[in-house]
């Protein structure tokens, strides 16, 4: 079975969290109804990114990881966006790196990589 990590932004401090968290359960859902296995982990721009970043890395083989929208789309979080991007880079440079449009289109967006 394919194996997605998708690494997002953390909704805790969003306003609207609660909202993020559901649409992250119903595409974890789509992504089980699609025969593709997927760890989802969220991160915020401190101390605690670079090793959830490696430690879900290490959890490996994957097959696509995708870099969600909340972390490319903020300026305020580009810093945390390049960190991760070269995480990857550094620590799986065989693996796809892919970024969705939405949480709803990460399906999609994991398909455009996979065999």
């Amino acid at each position: 079975m394919p194996s997605v990590l998708l690494i997002g932004y953390d909704p805790a401090d969003l306003p609207n969290s609660e909202d993020v968290l559901t649409r992250l359960e119903k595409e974890a859902t789509r992504f089980a109804e699609h025969s593709i296995d997927v760890t989802m982990t969220m991160v915020m721009p401190n101390d605690s990114a670079e090793s959830a970043v490696l430690g879900s890395l290490a959890e490996g083989p994957w097959d696509v990881i995708i870099v969600g929208g909340g972390l490319r789309t903020k300026a305020e979080l580009l810093p945390l966006f390049e960190q991760v991007v070269n995480l990857i880079r550094r620590h799986s440079p065989q693996v796809a790196v892919a970024f969705n449009e939405s949480i709803e289109s990460s399906v999609e967006t994991a398909k455009r990589w996979l065999p």
